[in-house]
């Protein structure tokens, strides 16, 4: 996301050729977590590894388009100080999330995860100090009342692992916060290269620590089938593909009339996780994700009401 606003000349066609890729991309981009998901369970590869993978794929399939549209100058940035952090950010996020999907079912996870845009409502306040209103800081708190009706459960069986998806949802909202920063002076796609590359070296400093600790999370155990080296890279590729058509989605329609649409990764996930892993929400469960979801919808309506369209780049 991004605080800088555009005025727009979009065709209809355009526009709703931006819609169709964001519902598109939502609804695919939760196969990144079924591969991970089966990573982490099935072949007992760490979320360290899933993640330092994942985040390397990222950078080095969106290096040559950025030589390809800007040129070797395509990866400067004003802020690399910032760029660093981001990527710091979104390791933490990665390891986090995938780590969650040891534990919890696919739809249980993502439904946690998407609190992040209520987390950004708040963190926009607290570090651009942006305005919101009193609506809105509701929202964000019956938000987070969803979150618990999910997480309830699973705290009882694995404890503190439950709050995984939210500490992701917590990193990520940082990584996003500071991406409306960087913005100003980094293109998206320098953007997405700058994050895998700083995520995916620290990952893999932080599993030479930790594997030599025998932590878990962060060990080194390289797969050891041809299906596990396929997952690894599906799960590179559909989270680089996801991202780069959230980009192009964005550039075609104001985000206040996408942001509504990311909504389409739970039914996604929740489909997933059934075929998948057989999975499905308990009644309190899909409480709790209508909650988290109106919650989310409430936000970016009263958004569009005070801001009107503006054109602001997704997660990189």
């Amino acid at each position: 996301m991004a605080e800088t606003t555009h005025t727009y000349d979009n065709t209809p066609g355009e526009t709703l050729k931006g819609m169709a890729i964001m519902i598109f991309a939502a609804a695919f981009i939760p196969l990144l977590d079924v591969f991970g998901k089966m990573l982490v369970t099935t072949h007992e590869l760490s979320p360290g590894e899933v993640g330092m993978v994942r985040l390397f794929v990222q950078a080095l399939v969106t290096l040559p388009i950025v030589f390809l549209v800007d040129g070797r100058d395509g990866l400067k940035t004003t802020r690399p100080g910032l760029n660093i952090l981001r990527g710091l950010l979104l390791a933490l996020g990665s390891i986090s999330f995938f780590a969650a999907l040891r534990f919890m079912p696919l739809a249980d996870s993502t439904a946690v995860f998407l609190v992040e845009p209520l987390i950004v409502t708040l963190f926009s306040a607290l570090f651009l100090k942006e305005t919101i209103g009193w609506r809105r800081i509701a929202a964000v708190a019956v938000g987070f009342v969803g979150a618990l009706i999910i997480i309830r459960p699973s705290y009882a069986v694995f404890g503190l692992a439950s709050l995984l998806p939210l500490m992701a949802a917590v990193a990520v909202a940082l990584y996003l916060i500071l991406s409306r920063i960087v913005s100003r002076g980094t293109s998206s796609l320098a953007m997405m290269v700058h994050a895998g590359f700083v995520g995916g070296i620290a990952l893999a400093a932080a599993m030479a620590v930790g594997h030599g600790q025998g932590i878990a999370e962060l060990s080194f155990a390289w797969p050891h089938t041809a299906t596990a080296w396929a997952l690894l890279a599906l799960a590179g590729v559909v989270g680089t593909a996801g991202h780069l058509l959230f980009i192009l989605a964005y550039r075609l329609t104001p985000a206040s009339i996408l942001a509504p649409f990311g909504y389409v990764e739970i039914v996604s996930a929740i489909g997933f996780g059934y075929v998948f892993f057989g999975d499905l929400p308990d009644f309190a469960k899909w409480i709790g994700m209508a909650i988290i979801v109106g919650s989310g919808l409430f936000v970016f309506l009263r958004e569009r009401q005070t801001k009107g369209a503006s054109r602001v780049p997704p997660p990189h």
